[in-house]
Order: structure tokens, then C-alpha cells, then sequence
């Protein structure tokens, strides 16, 4: 792990930023990376905690250059001048996540997920409760089985509080945990107004798609976030396409990235896409991708 240092921001406030570096030479590593601040009753803070999922090429580093302020260190966890922050890693063996986990009877685990019979675990999300089977999602992916059975500070506890992903979101994906499957109708039509229009539904469900493969990707089901961008590359349009570039850039994803830069190849695809607010989002959070656009469209 990179050395700890305070990092300057806007309006001279300091962050303490934190860094996980892979110092492989030869190949990429997947790892999953917690970190989380000790109060002063040396408790884990639920404000000041993050985790995430990466793969890291060869020296490479990957962090949080904002990962708390030190005005809130000092105010809320200073003890005897030092404070601690907990750090935990993970590497995830390699697996080409394209074929099924569960095998060819998954309906047993969806009627296991239905009744709930010998849950043992609960998540709240946004106040709403979602009984599951620590094996099962243990079994699953990596980063429930280091939260769920390993060292981690949510190991012991009965209820988890999940704070990074609405309701919906998790339904859908706790059901593919279960079944392998899925469902299109859940992953790009929750919430839809009936009202809207094709395109604007199409729209919607790339957007919930999106979210939905942030969580696969946050969690380690690699199949799922597979299944996600193979769904997205046939959905990218004019209005969507730059925040689904974003998404390919933040979570990995070289095929749909390739896809999308290809669709701004077309001059008619460019001039519409540019105008949207969501390339101007994506320009201001990876600006080395409008170098790639310039290299293919031309401009």
C-alpha cells in the first residue's frame, strides 16, 4: 500500500488520500480493497469507509485521493495525537466469468431465495429488508465472502446497512446471486413511466443497466457485469452514449468502450452525442477519452 499524505482541494481544505499499488511487473491482478476510519471508542466509522473492486495492471495504483478530511480526523477521531485507519486486501483468483457459477439446476436456490428458510443474514437498503444465505452469497462473490465470513468488520453482525445501491438494484442482482439469471424486465424497467416515449424508455434502461453493472462490478460478479455490457452495447444511442463510455471507462470494460468509440465515429453519431449533458460529464471525468475520440472521429 502507497503511503498515507494529505492532498490538497478546493478552497484549501486537506484529504487524506490512500493508494493500493500492485508492484507485479509481468501481469494484472484483481483485488478488492477496504479501508475505514477507528473513532475514538476504536469502533469502525459507517461515514468514513469505502471499498472497491479493481483490476491493476502491472505497477499500477488505484485509491481514494479524497478519502476523509483531516478537519474530521482531528475532530472526531484524534486520539493522544494519532488516529487509525484499517486497511484490508484481497486478491480474487482469475476466472473468465463467462460461464455459469451455479450449473443447470439453479431453481432450487430461487425457491431458497423466495422462502428465505434458513437465512441468516439481512441487508437494509434505503429502509427496505432483504433476507439472504451467507453461504450463498459467500459462494458467490468474493467481496460478500470477505464481508461475510472473513476478518471484516460486518462478519458478526446479523443486519447490514448497504448505503452504494438502491433497492431495486439490489433485488435484481440478489436474484441473479440465486439463479444465474438475468431478467431483463427487473434490470431495465424499474420505475419506468408509462408515459414516456421508446426512445426515453430505451434511454432509462441503459441508465438502470449502468447502475446495475456498477454493482456487479463493486461486487465481484464478473458474469453479471458481462451480461450487463453485452446488454448496453446494443442499446447505445446518440443520447446515451457518453455516459455508457463513462461507465466502460470506470468499471473495465474494453468491449463496450471499443463499441462506443466506434459509434462516435459516425459524424451524424458525433454531433448529436456532443451536445448531451452527459458527454460533458464525461469530458470533465476522463479527459484522456476525448483524445481517443479525436484520434478516431477526426476532429
Amino acid at each position: 500500500m502507497v503511503p498515507c499524505s494529505f492532498q490538497e482541494a478546493g478552497k484549501g481544505e486537506l484529504y487524506l488520500s490512500i493508494f493500493l499499488r500492485h508492484e507485479s511487473r509481468s501481469k494484472d491482478a484483481k483485488a478488492i480493497f477496504e479501508a475505514f476510519v477507528m473513532d475514538r471508542d476504536g469502533a469502525p466509522s459507517s461515514s468514513y469507509r469505502s471499498r472497491f473492486v479493481h483490476v491493476f495492471p502491472p505497477n499500477a495504483s488505484h485509491g481514494w485521493p479524497q478519502f476523509v478530511q483531516r478537519s474530521v480526523l482531528e475532530s472526531l477521531c484524534l486520539t493522544d495525537g494519532s488516529f487509525i485507519i484499517m486497511c484490508g486486501v484481497k486478491v480474487v483468483p482469475e476466472h473468465d466469468g463467462q460461464s455459469s457459477d451455479i450449473g443447470s439446476h439453479p431453481g432450487h436456490l430461487d425457491i431458497l431465495l423466495d422462502s428465505a428458510d434458513g437465512s441468516d443474514v439481512s441487508f437494509i437498503v434505503d429502509g427496505e429488508e432483504f433476507t439472504a444465505h451467507r453461504a450463498v452469497l459467500a459462494a458467490r462473490s468474493p467481496v460478500f465472502k470477505a464481508q461475510l465470513l472473513g476478518s471484516m468488520a460486518d462478519a458478526n453482525m446479523s443486519s447490514i446497512t448497504l448505503n452504494d445501491i438502491t433497492p431495486a438494484m439490489f433485488k435484481v442482482m440478489l436474484r441473479f446471486i440465486y439463479t444465474d439469471d438475468l431478467l431483463e424486465n427487473e434490470a431495465e424497467a424499474q420505475d419506468e413511466d408509462e408515459d414516456e416515449g421508446e426512445d426515453e424508455k430505451d434511454d432509462y434502461a441503459s441508465k438502470k443497466l449502468q447502475d446495475l453493472l456498477a454493482a456487479a462490478d463493486h461486487y465481484a460478479l464478473d458474469r453479471l457485469k458481462l451480461l450487463c455490457a453485452s446488454k448496453l452495447q446494443k442499446k447505445i444511442s446518440g443520447d446515451i452514449v457518453a455516459s455508457t463510455l463513462a461507465c466502460a471507462q470506470m468499471y473495465n470494460c474494453p468491449e463496450l468502450k471499443k463499441r462506443c468509440i466506434d459509434f462516435f465515429a459516425d459524424e451524424k453519431n458525433f454531433k448529436k452525442a456532443v451536445l448531451t449533458h452527459d458527454f460533458a460529464q464525461m469530458v470533465l471525468q476522463f479527459p484522456s477519452i476525448l483524445d481517443e475520440l479525436k484520434v478516431k472521429v477526426r476532429v
